[in-house]
């Protein structure tokens, strides 16, 4: 039974959201670590070996065990849920080529809710919403200062003459289990990157842990002449991670 509390109504509480292939969860224990970095944030004191049997008891049903599926946590001061649903995400997605576009809202790197994945996902979902009504497939936050930051619910990366860049964490993001996944495996240039600078990079792609690693084609108006990094980078983490 859900109790209101302060993740109600104020949204003092995190999520985290795991993709799930074959009954196996990607990437689990950095999930549980960054839920429990935002807990120790809001200072709240939850009982974290329940949010584990929870998962668990979600992770033996029968039909997460079949096909591509999600793992939701979402904790507050009285309330821990766990539940499942489809991974939406098809290869057709990534056949037919992403596009994005800036967002109307603006980051606030000053904010520390910025940096965890809380319950203040507001901004995320108008965004969202209003890139899809336009045929958009992710909308990009730029920060308070003008810069690129990430999408509303991936983080962005470029690449220039076979280099690997992404904006640093200090411009407002959250840091992905993906972000982390390619920081731990390939050399990744930080930079400060302005909208106007984005035609000089040959590719873009985004991330997250539902979708993995997906080239982006166009952004706004610039149409990028590759997508060969974001391609290989994504077959070789589904080589490791997805069945």
């Amino acid at each position: 039974m859900f109790t209101a509390d302060e993740g109600y109504y104020f949204g003092l509480g995190a999520f985290e959201t795991i993709a799930v292939e074959e009954g196996k969860p990607v990437f689990l224990e950095e999930h549980y670590q960054r839920l429990l970095q935002a807990l120790q944030f809001f200072e709240l004191q939850v009982d974290f070996e329940k949010i584990q049997q929870k998962v668990q008891e979600a992770l033996g049903e029968e039909p997460v065990k079949i096909g591509r599926k999600v793992l939701k946590i979402t904790v507050s001061q009285k309330n821990i849920v766990v539940s499942t649903r489809e991974n939406t995400y098809r290869e057709e997605d990534y056949r037919q080529e992403f596009t994005a576009a800036y967002a109307k809202i603006r980051r606030n790197e000053t904010s520390p809710l910025t940096y965890h994945k809380t319950l203040n996902y507001g901004d995320c979902i108008l965004e969202k919403r209003r890139a899809k009504a336009q045929g958009i497939q992710e909308p990009v936050f730029l920060n308070t200062r003008g810069e690129i930051a990430e999408g509303a619910v991936s983080n962005v990366f470029f690449v220039k003459d076979g280099q690997i860049m992404a904006p640093p964490l200090s411009c407002g993001m959250l840091p992905g289990i993906l972000r982390q996944y390619l920081y731990q495996n390939y050399e990744i240039h930080e930079r400060i990157i302005l909208p106007g600078q984005v035609p000089e990079f040959q590719e873009m792609f985004v991330t997250n842990s539902l979708l993995g690693i997906m080239p982006v084609r166009q952004m706004e108006d610039f149409v990028f002449p590759s997508m060969e990094t974001g391609r290989r980078l994504r077959e070789e983490y589904r080589s490791r991670y997805v069945l």
